[in-house]
């Protein structure tokens, strides 16, 4: 089968982390994504990430980790001429992701009502911090601003360490792929609907409280809060412990594997009957297992465990991971050159799955400013003279060298 999104083009006027990363599972997955950003002031995650000189050039890491598969072009069209060009553009296009602050685009003629009027048929994803509705609408935050407001930080960490938040951006990833899957449901809804396109609103704080659904309706329902517990689970059976060298997290999680894992530990008489029962004896469980834990060391505790179907895994920092042969026999990390004569790899994660049929992959390498600019223009029509008057303006970014 082709990619299943192949013949979609995407619009991404996106920036940062979340919008990109909706874009970029849509790109591996065949779209046509066209990044679009201002000659001036492009995705400022270019100018982020490990190497500083990579950053000069505005092909930070932060960037290239999901700009693979996308053309880029450079257009500002805060400009009236690149309003005019991006509603040319937006009249070829299948879906429109933008991140902008909730109004900033309808004050430029590029909200849907005025897309919709062109194109009927386009998907329009507007992905915000606090959605489009709400008293709160016109405020702009990160991932981390968001942890904390959503309550998510208030119940991580303990006591000691206060509130914490999680170390990866959990709240921008999981964003993006609520935009990818929205906009695939979309897609999907447009096809048995006549043709027609829609509006997605899509709220970083909305996805936050998603992330949190079995505490929120635990508050909601008896008014139980949620408090920092750090590693320490309801069930002493879950949690981490300390090994004689480093620590392990146990999950043994329901009735089963709790019965399997004293059993395991030869202790079974801790064995209880109902999870009410291991609630009451979490504290004489907790130094039970940790005494034990304690005597072996945490590679043996988890081939051990793991062994007796008891989910367990000691703490692995990143590098070891990646290093791992089960991550490289799932075939998800994509190396490629930036460029023709750079010999380093760019290593890219692809997609969190895969299909017997419609295949993901990485066709191109990430592209600097307005890369296609050229090229996409002139598709739509505009002249040389057109285009180095357009540059000359400022409206448009990129190299003309390829159009004569």
């Amino acid at each position: 089968m082709s990619p299943p999104f192949e013949g979609i083009r995407v619009i991404d006027a996106t920036h940062v982390l979340a919008g990109p990363f909706a874009t970029y599972q849509l790109a591996v997955l065949g779209a046509d994504v066209i990044k679009v950003e201002s000659p001036s002031d492009p995705d400022q995650a270019r100018l982020q990430g490990s190497d500083r000189e990579l950053n000069d050039i505005g092909m930070g890491t932060a960037f290239m980790s999901q700009a693979s598969n996308k053309k880029a072009v450079a257009i500002d069209f805060k400009k009236p001429e690149g309003q005019r060009i991006m509603k040319r553009l937006l009249a070829t296009a299948d879906v429109f992701v933008e991140n902008y602050r909730p109004g900033a685009l309808e004050k430029l003629g590029l909200g849907y009502e005025d897309l919709a009027a062109i194109n009927p048929a386009l998907i329009y994803c507007s992905i915000s911090a606090f959605g489009s509705t709400g008293p709160r609408r016109e405020l702009t935050a990160y991932d981390n601003v968001i942890q904390a407001f959503s309550g998510m930080m208030a119940m991580t960490g303990d006591r000691q360490t206060g509130p914490l938040k999680s170390g990866a951006p959990v709240v921008d990833y999981a964003t993006g792929t609520t935009a990818a899957f929205s906009i695939a449901s979309a897609l999907f809804q447009r096809e048995r609907n006549g043709g027609k396109g829609q509006f997605i609103d899509v709220s970083m704080l909305d996805t936050a409280l998603m992330l949190t659904s079995p505490y929120l309706t635990a508050l909601l329902w008896n008014g139980k809060k949620p408090e920092p517990k750090g590693n320490t689970f309801p069930f002493a059976t879950i949690g981490c412990y300390h090994a004689s060298d480093e620590p392990l997290m146990i999950a043994a999680s329901n009735l089963t594997q709790q019965k399997r894992l004293w059993t395991a530990l030869g202790r079974e008489d801790m064995i209880k009957e109902n999870n009410n029962q291991r609630l009451d004896s979490h504290e004489e469980e907790a130094k039970v297992i940790a005494e034990i834990i304690g005597t072996m060391t945490a590679d043996y505790w988890e081939t051990f465990l793991q062994e007796r179907r008891i989910p367990a895994a000691r703490i692995r920092r990143l590098e070891e991971t990646l290093a791992d042969p089960h991550v490289g026999a799932r075939g998800m990390l994509h190396s490629q050159p930036i460029e023709e004569n750079d010999e380093r790899a760019l290593v890219v994660p692809i997609s969190a799955f895969t299909m017997s049929a419609g295949e993901r992959r990485i066709t191109s390498p990430p592209q600097k400013v307005g890369a296609q600019t050229a090229e996409l223009l002139a598709s739509l029509g505009y002249s040389v003279d057109d285009l180095h008057a357009l540059k000359a303006a400022g409206v448009i970014g990129g190299a003309l060298d390829e159009i004569r």
